[in-house]
């Protein structure tokens, strides 16, 4: 079972269900929630991720006892350690990404913004703003701590969100996304924005909601990226291969620039995509 619960193989033929009556109602649910919340001003999206956060907050034992059982789960079923380390959420981890919900709530509104500001002729003028995609579908990794980070920024940014998390994930997911439900009841902002994907069948027929979902964004390996774009008419926002460089000028000092190599992205979680892929070979 791959991590993003998919379960893709090199030359698997996997066929894409059409979606059930179910997730058809749940997914249109989750599109006039975001129309609405399309509408809503700057200080009422910022309450709403305000009220995510203290929902979570409130729900910390439950949401770090469901993590346990996600824990459990996975020891009897021989997960890789690295895999455990990004499940695990215990109560520091989870007041770190409560912590970063309110931060997300204190950014500047993204909808509205001006980027570009052209007078093509006399009283002609083009201009591009800023504004909400409308529902995003995002698969990711079973970690948990991610279904905050994107649900936060989806509704921060305006947009509804349905979400598939990795299946070891699955309890930790519920119980957060329950939880951030509750909080947006007590906001402006529908709970019905946000909703989760619970089956591998419905990540896979998540492909066949066009005309209810605007973008999908997978979090996964190059082949989970390249099979969803291949089977689906919705826009995908996907990676392929990526490689970081770091690139030191002939004249500069070699021997300086590699003492000050910088350290991993996050030093308390290095990881091979936290570093350069390559560096200045010696002379």
């Amino acid at each position: 079972m791959a991590e993003d619960g998919t379960s893709l193989h090199p030359g698997q033929a996997v066929s894409v269900p059409d979606p059930s009556p179910e997730l058809l109602q749940r997914a249109a649910a989750v599109r006039r929630a975001a129309m609405a919340l399309g509408q809503c001003s700057d200080r009422e999206r910022q309450a709403a991720v305000l009220a995510m956060a203290d929902a979570l907050e409130a729900d910390a034992t439950t949401i770090v006892a469901a993590n346990q059982a996600d824990l459990e789960a996975a020891a009897s079923a021989g997960l890789a350690t690295a895999l455990v380390a990004r499940l695990k959420l215990d109560e520091a981890k989870l007041a770190a990404a409560i912590e970063g919900v309110r931060q997300v709530a204190a950014l500047a509104d993204p909808i509205g913004r001006r980027q570009l500001h052209t007078e093509m002729a006399d009283g002609l003028v083009l201009e591009r703003l800023s504004v909400p995609l409308g529902v995003l579908g995002v698969i990711f990794e079973a970690r948990p701590d991610a279904v905050m980070q994107i649900a936060s920024l989806a509704i921060r940014s305006g947009n509804g969100a349905l979400l598939k998390g990795g299946s070891e994930a699955s309890r930790s997911c519920a119980a957060i996304l329950a939880a951030l439900q509750a909080g947006l009841a007590r906001s402006p902002v529908s709970a019905e924005a946000l909703a989760l994907l619970t089956s591998r069948q419905e990540s896979l027929a998540l492909l066949k909601l066009d005309g209810l979902v605007d973008l999908i964004i997978p979090r996964g390996s190059n082949e989970l990226v390249r099979f969803i774009q291949d089977h689906t008419r919705i826009p995908v926002l996907g990676h392929a291969d990526g490689i970081c460089h770091l690139y030191v000028d002939g004249a500069a000092d070699l021997d300086q620039a590699l003492a000050s190599w910088p350290q991993p992205c996050r030093p308390s979680a290095p990881r091979v995509w936290n570093c350069a892929a390559t560096r200045p070979p010696r002379p």
